[in-house]
């Protein structure tokens, strides 16, 4: 861009923040910048690849691997708001070899990040907190709009930021966003880290995966979810171990947009899960605050669709009010009772505290018989667990324990605590101490032991 274009989009752009309280309200501090990225939340700049030094001890030569994690680390902090899931992506890892460890951090380079880091300052709006206020709409019209009019902001290359979570199929390493396509990662031999860019298995207005897809190890299929604005609002997607497009069945049950972040597989069934969380364009429109909203009146329902159908009529459908999940842990086919499905998940209550960084979330066993329709439901552990995970050989078969965080405030994790989930007994527990804090991780094997499940 040409400096006297960028500088009269700057312009532009700092025009809105003069704008008087009227149409930018107080914000909340789930939803106010300077706070919820503060303290250990707050940015950090990027890092070359750094040699760790050794405090104690000393690592086997034969250890080799690398520790990967990304996470939300914002390039500019925006005028207004900006809630926890919304900053850029950093990618950060430790890749362990020869004896030592080297640490390295890099933002993820998405279309987004690039265009914002090329004009100085933000320009497009995040997915959920970037039309908080009548403000953030006026700053859209002046600041953003005239962009995508003059081809500055190609909506065909995403808007997302690639900070939610990792995934590793297709023989690829992606890091990925419900509101974008993965972006493909490669950790260098000498530790450092490049985005090789958008993983376009498809190229159409908006295309988007969820951050959460599901890899079946027996037959290397990779399942997702996408969505859309445009009626049919949810699909289903299915690869092969190449990762070549074999499926997309549509869902034409679900008449709303509905806020499904995850979902579960088993050997012959997919299961999503449409909670009282939908997207609401006329409240985003209106500036009333962020892209989703809660609808108490919703009866929340399961369903359930042959992994293999070709449209949805095979979908079942089934009530469980008030069960809301943002992650499920897994869901396998009874060995003891034919056609019953067995679920687990955090059930979050209440849900409409969802951005306001105090949920609470119980973890329940749901159980459905998918031929007379009967659903019962169990409490395994009253405790506030979320983010959690298993043995990843595991998936869609019965599992016996699930490794899950303790919440404090969403999404700081005090401890990770090892759930029995056939008794609820709660076999093994970590604190990280104080003012020190975990994210969602992932359960690995003990090199030379049996796995457990």
């Amino acid at each position: 861009m040409s400096p006297p274009l960028s500088a009269f989009f700057s312009t532009l752009a700092s025009l809105p923040h003069l704008l008087p309280n009227i149409l930018d309200p107080p914000l909340h501090p789930w939803d106010d910048p300077t706070h919820v990225y503060a303290g250990n939340m707050a940015p950090v700049d990027e890092m070359e690849p750094t040699d760790c030094p050794i405090i104690r001890g000393k690592l086997l030569v034969s250890l080799k691997g690398v520790y990967i994690r990304n996470g939300p680390n914002p390039q500019f902090l925006p005028p207004r708001a900006l809630i926890i899931h919304d900053g850029d992506g950093m990618f950060h890892s430790l890749r362990i070899s020869d004896g030592k460890a080297t640490y390295c951090s890099r933002y993820v380079k998405t279309y987004k990040y690039l265009l914002e880091k090329e004009a100085g300052f933000p320009i497009i709006p995040n997915i959920v907190s970037g039309f908080f206020s009548s403000g953030d709409i006026v700053r859209f019209v002046i600041a953003t709009a005239p962009k995508i009019l003059t081809g500055h902001f190609n909506l065909m290359n995403g808007f997302g930021v690639a900070n939610t979570s990792i995934a590793f199929f297709a023989n690829k390493l992606f890091t990925l966003c419900d509101s974008d396509l993965p972006y493909e990662i490669n950790v260098t031999k000498e530790g450092d880290i490049d985005t090789l860019g958008h993983w376009e298995f498809e190229r159409k207005f908006m295309s988007n995966m969820n951050a959460h897809p599901k890899v079946d190890l027996d037959r290397k299929e990779t399942f997702a979810l996408t969505w859309s604005l445009t009626f049919p609002h949810h699909s289903f997607l299915r690869f092969d171990e190449n990762g070549v497009k074999q499926n997309e069945v549509h869902i034409s049950s679900m008449n709303q947009l509905s806020s499904i972040h995850d979902f579960a597989i088993t050997k012959r069934f997919i299961l999503f899960h449409e909670t009282q969380m939908v997207y609401s364009l006329g409240k985003v429109m209106t500036g009333r605050g962020n892209l989703i909203e809660y609808q108490p009146n919703k009866i929340s329902r399961i369903g359930i669709i042959p992994k293999y159908a070709t449209n949805d009529s095979e979908m079942k459908w089934f009530a469980v009010p008030e069960f809301n999940t943002i992650h499920f842990i897994n869901a396998w086919e009874s060995e003891e009772e034919d056609d019953e499905i067995v679920l687990v998940a955090p059930n979050v209550l209440p849900v409409d505290n969802i951005f306001n960084l105090k949920i609470y979330a119980s973890l329940e066993k749901v159980k459905i018989n998918i031929k007379i329709g009967d659903v019962s439901r169990e409490i395994i552990s009253p405790r506030n667990l979320e983010f959690g995970t298993i043995n990843p050989g595991y998936v869609g078969r019965r599992t016996r324990y699930a490794y899950l965080g303790l919440l404090e405030e969403s999404p700081k994790m005090s401890a990770v605590v090892k759930i029995d989930l056939e008794t609820g007994q709660e076999v093994a527990r970590r604190f990280y101490g104080p003012n020190c804090y975990g994210g969602a991780f992932i359960r690995e094997k003990r090199w030379g032991k049996q796995q457990k499940l």
